[in-house]
C-alpha cells in the first residue's frame, strides 16, 4: 500500500499563490503526496513579478532523476519550463517513464501579454515535450502562441481544434477564461471524440492568482487517484470554483491574492 503520489515540475512563486507552491497546496488538499522539481525561482507578490532566475538544466535533470528513481509518482504535471536545454533534459528523462500520465500546463505568456518562451524553445516544446503528455491545458494566449493565430471568440477556438490536436497531444483542454462572457467555458478536444464543454460560473474576486496552476494540479491529482480525463477535469473544475468562492473576500496583499486551496482538505489517500 502507498499514498497517491504526484510530481510537479514548475517554477517557485514567492507569494505562494501560483507555481509550485500552488501545485503543492492543491495536490495536498486533494489527498496526494506531492514531490517537486523546481525549474525557476521568481521574486513576486500579489502586485507582479520582479525577477526570474532560471535553474540550471543539469540541476533540473538531477531533481527529476532523484524523484523518479525513488518515489515513482502516479501522475506528473509540467508547468513553467521555458528554455531549450531544460525542455530537452526533461523530455529525454520522461521518455523512459511512458506509463506515467503527464499533464502539461504551458507557461508561455505573462499576465501582461509578454511571451516568456523563445521561438527556439517553443519548437522543442512542441516536438519533444507535448507528445509525451495525455493532456495539454493552454489558456487562450498560449493557444495563440502554439498555433500562431489570433483567438477572439469561441468560434475561433472550435475552428482550430484540429490544429491543436495535430500537436501530437492525446487531448487538449482550452481554458476560455480570457474570453468575454458571464460563464467560464473550457473545451476538451480529442481526436475522433466530440468536443466537450465544461461550464463554470465567473466568480467575482481579485483573489484569482494561480488559478491555471491550481486547475492543472487538481486534474493531475484526480488522474493520480485513478479518475479518467473527463472525470478528472470535471472534479478539478468543481474544486477550483469552490476554491475561488471560499477565498473571494479574503485580503492577501494589495493585489491579486490566491484562491483558498484548503477550503475542504483531505487526508492523504492510500491506494
Amino acid at each position: 500500500m502507498n499514498y497517491c503520489k504526484t510530481l510537479t515540475i514548475a517554477g517557485s512563486d514567492s507569494s505562494g499563490g501560483a507555481g509550485i507552491q500552488a501545485d503543492i497546496k492543491t495536490m495536498s488538499a486533494l489527498g496526494c503526496y506531492s514531490t517537486t522539481v523546481i525549474t525557476a525561482i521568481t521574486a513576486q507578490n500579489t502586485l507582479g513579478i520582479y525577477a526570474i532566475e532560471k535553474i540550471s538544466y543539469k540541476i533540473i535533470a538531477k531533481q527529476l532523476e532523484a524523484v523518479l528513481d525513488d518515489i515513482r509518482p502516479d501522475a506528473i504535471k509540467i508547468g513553467m519550463v521555458n528554455d531549450t536545454k531544460s525542455i530537452e533534459a526533461i523530455a529525454d528523462i520522461l521518455q523512459g517513464v511512458s506509463d506515467i500520465p503527464i499533464i502539461i500546463d504551458p507557461v508561455m505568456v505573462s499576465t501582461t501579454g509578454s511571451q516568456l518562451m523563445e521561438e527556439s524553445a517553443i519548437k522543442i516544446f512542441r516536438k519533444k515535450l507535448i507528445p509525451l503528455s495525455i493532456l495539454l491545458t493552454p489558456n487562450i494566449p498560449e493557444v495563440e502562441v502554439l498555433i500562431n493565430r489570433k483567438i477572439t471568440n469561441i468560434k475561433d477556438v472550435l475552428s482550430v481544434a484540429n490544429r491543436l490536436i495535430d500537436l501530437n497531444c492525446k487531448a487538449v483542454l482550452v481554458k476560455g477564461g480570457h474570453l468575454d462572457g458571464k460563464e467560464k467555458v473550457d473545451y476538451l478536444l480529442r481526436k475522433q471524440y466530440p468536443i466537450i464543454p465544461y461550464t463554470s460560473p465567473m466568480v467575482k474576486t481579485s483573489n484569482n492568482h494561480g488559478t491555471g496552476c491550481t486547475l492543472s494540479s487538481a486534474i493531475t491529482s484526480f488522474i493520480a487517484r485513478g479518475e479518467d480525463i473527463e472525470q478528472a477535469i470535471q472534479k478539478a473544475k468543481e474544486y477550483i470554483t469552490q476554491s475561488l468562492i471560499a477565498g473571494a473576500n479574503i485580503k492577501i496583499g494589495q493585489g491579486h491574492g490566491a484562491v483558498n486551496h484548503f477550503y475542504n482538505p483531505q487526508k492523504l489517500i492510500k491506494r
